[in-house]
């Protein structure tokens, strides 16, 4: 009998986890502009931010995701810089530059807006971040804890471009990876 008290005791941790730490299914969590970012048909001038997301289900209590978009001066469209873990499990680079929606809620996360830079403190910036984003050394590695993770990616591209005055928030597990791969 003494058993049953921690079976009870892990079986009501889990269903805590599994019951209050996800926004319902991934598939159907909401993708939608949070309307943080200058819409880029109204804005002409560079746009360059970096936002951060409470991570999905129970790890979202926390840690955040983070990722980096960019518009260049008189483009239409943001191109976003981003790891994600899944990417890899088809031997993919878990990596990506792609033209997406800036400010996109992560599977029903509201993102925040961790940094900001427009116009031609941007401009300079862009093609440094670029540069950092593809000299990344770990694109097909990903591991949620210690890292490399999303936030090890933006960890790198802030260290690589101090200029970006990035700090990223203590929720931002694996940004200290970088460190630890001098």
């Amino acid at each position: 009998m003494d058993y049953f008290k921690p079976v009870l005791v892990l079986a009501l941790v889990v269903l805590a986890f599994y019951s209050f730490g996800s926004r319902g299914d991934w598939r159907t969590a909401s993708r939608a502009s949070a309307g943080l970012a200058p819409d880029p048909a109204q804005t002409r001038e560079a746009v360059l931010q970096v936002y951060g997301a409470d991570a999905w289900g129970w790890r979202g209590w926390f840690a955040i995701h983070t990722w980096v978009a960019v518009k260049r001066k008189n483009e239409d469209h943001y191109l976003i810089y981003d790891v994600i873990g899944w990417r890899g499990y088809n031997g993919q680079k878990v990596t990506g530059v792609r033209r997406d929606i800036p400010d996109r809620y992560w599977y029903g996360a509201k993102p925040t807006l961790l940094k900001t830079h427009q116009g031609p403190a941007a401009e300079a910036l862009i093609e440094a971040v670029d540069a950092a984003a593809r000299s990344y050394p770990w694109p097909r590695e990903y591991q949620a804890f210690p890292g490399p993770n999303s936030n090890t990616f933006v960890a790198w591209i802030a260290r690589q471009v101090p200029e970006l005055e990035l700090e990223l928030p203590f929720s931002a597990i694996g940004s200290g990876f970088v460190e630890q791969a001098d």
